[in-house]
């Protein structure tokens, strides 16, 4: 069924207007890069379908992905490369580094995802038509690695699906990071579903009681290629979603929506892991998929339905202390301890009673046979209620604890953002920025002002000194100036109110008077 559906699938219509909101760039060449807090770093298809750049995904977190684009198509992603691990929105990028290697660098300093690849050659980075981002040598048109081989929710036209590779849902509409459900080549070379959730993990489709071949699905597949071109056609793509549904959409151009036109699963609580253990799934016309714990029981966490619920008891391992309640309408498939075929009611609840291990059993009538089958459970998985289905679950639960037989149990619908939106809060230091460093730095500070102070002192010791070395100095020179001229002050040649004077001859043999102040007029003069 899905192979003929593949092979329908696919082919990107060229009827779309080129976007006008993108300064792109064509290639991406050997050290060069694209940045996240650049919103017009971006490379975009020659066809103007695609646009590959940096994409929010949460607060603070960012993936470089490829989404289509258009003027009437909203932002929807068909390939990320960091889906594990979201970038900081500052500083990180996108690099085709100098050895032909290309990758994505988290806040400039972490390595977030690479192609590990190398090339001495040319290398460049294309986004092609189909959506396909490719690496390749110029010269040789050698291709060395491309987006295609690494597919996450989406395949695109012309994007084969192999035994190599695989889809996985996202965990929720608004956490682009990996879900539980996963579309992939089993080991016998069919193609199947599969929740791998917290705790449990089982195929879902093709149905597991099926053998291959009454499913319709042959082993021999030696090509193992699940899609196929089949020509030009409406813009499609195939995308496993958050909820486990395998979905086939195609664009409305006229209203720029997509159009969900197949899904494989009608029944959409039929897909396990819908509502965690120990809870069931229905359907509500109005709200769509609901989950409610089984009596006795409380949700794990009251933002995600995948954890399920847990019991508010303790089973005990005597049978005489244990008894059981009916639930109509409710399957729960797989974990049997053993299926008993033409069984009846008391020897069903006897084995189970018995059984530590059991936490209910199964019992409906095998229409085929005419018979009662029983399904003791060890675990009660992937459990769904249903106004067709004729058999019931019988709940083993404790004497002790009242489970209310007619109170309804509480019901929530399936938040389709209940897993919040994903929020990068990581602190960065600047690259090389250690304790050591910032040590160091103190210390070259300290000294620097050490030395100034140290500069400063001598430079006001050696002022103060100078000043004092030029008075001494003057008054040396002044006192011995006036002795040697005066040989002494030897030779009185007169007297005067203000002190004595004296005959001195210069250095030149000039004669000159010399007058000798008393220090009390001087003292008065001065002063």
């Amino acid at each position: 069924m899905l192979d003929g559906l593949l092979s329908l699938f696919f082919f990107l219509s060229s009827a779309f207007p080129f976007p006008g909101a993108y300064a792109s760039f064509n290639r991406l060449i050997k050290g060069s890069s694209l940045s996240v807090e650049n919103q017009e770093d971006v490379l975009i298809s020659p066809n103007g379908l695609f646009v590959a750049g940096f994409h929010s995904v949460g607060i603070n977190a960012y993936s470089f992905a490829i989404w289509f684009t258009g003027k009437r198509i909203n932002r929807t992603t068909a390939w990320m490369a960091n889906r594990y691990h979201p970038v900081n929105g500052k500083h990180s990028q996108l690099t085709l580094d100098k050895d032909g290697n290309l990758i994505l660098t988290d806040a400039n300093q972490f390595i977030s995802w690479e192609t590990n690849t190398a090339s001495a050659s040319f290398v460049q980075l294309l986004l092609q038509n189909n959506g396909n981002l490719v690496l390749t040598e110029k010269d040789s048109d050698n291709v060395l690695w491309r987006s295609f081989d690494f597919p996450t929710v989406t395949l695109l036209p012309e994007q084969p699906l192999t035994r190599y590779t695989r889809l996985t849902s996202s965990r929720s509409q608004s956490n682009h990071s990996s879900g539980f459900y996963k579309l992939f080549f089993d080991d016998d070379n069919v193609l199947r579903l599969v929740f791998d959730g917290p705790e449990t993990s089982s195929i879902y489709w093709l149905d597991p009681w099926l053998l291959s071949y009454q499913a319709r699905r042959p082993r021999y597949n030696d090509s193992r290629v699940a899609a196929d071109d089949y020509g030009p056609g409406i813009l499609r793509r195939l995308t496993i979603d958050f909820d486990g549904n395998l979905r086939l959409y195609s664009l409305d151009n006229n209203r720029g929506r997509w159009i969900a036109s197949w899904q494989d699963m009608i029944r959409s609580c039929r897909i396990h892991g819908a509502c965690g253990p120990n809870s069931l799934c229905s359907h509500n016309p109005d709200n769509g998929r609901m989950c409610s714990c089984l009596q006795g029981h409380r949700m794990k966490n009251q933002t995600d339905w995948s954890y399920g619920c847990k019991p508010e008891y303790t089973l005990p391992c005597n049978s005489s202390e244990v008894t059981f309640i009916e639930l109509l309408h409710a399957d729960f498939y797989g974990y049997n301890i053993n299926i008993l075929r033409n069984c009846s009611l008391e020897k069903c609840e006897k084995i189970c009673k018995e059984s530590c291990k059991c936490k209910g059993f199964q019992y409906r009538y095998n229409a085929g046979q005419g018979v009662y089958d029983c399904y003791p459970k060890t675990a009660l998985c992937n459990g769904y209620i249903s106004p067709t289905y004729t058999g019931m679950l019988h709940l083993k639960h404790p004497k002790a604890f009242v489970l209310p037989t007619n109170q309804a149990a509480e019901r929530f619908s399936l938040n389709c953002s209940s897993t919040n939106a994903l929020l990068l809060n990581r602190t960065y230091h600047i690259r090389g920025d250690s304790d050591a460093v910032r040590l160091l730095l103190w210390l070259v500070s300290a000294l620097g002002v050490v030395e100034m102070i140290c500069i400063l002192s001598v430079w006001l010791f050696l002022h103060t000194s100078r000043k004092a070395s030029d008075k001494q100095h003057y008054m040396h020179l002044s006192t011995g100036f006036r002795k040697l001229a005066t040989k002494g002050f030897h030779e009185e040649i007169g007297r005067g109110s203000g002190g004595i004077i004296h005959k001195g001859v210069l250095s030149d043999q000039r004669v000159a008077a010399i007058k000798l102040l008393n220090e009390a007029n001087q003292m008065k003069q001065n002063s």
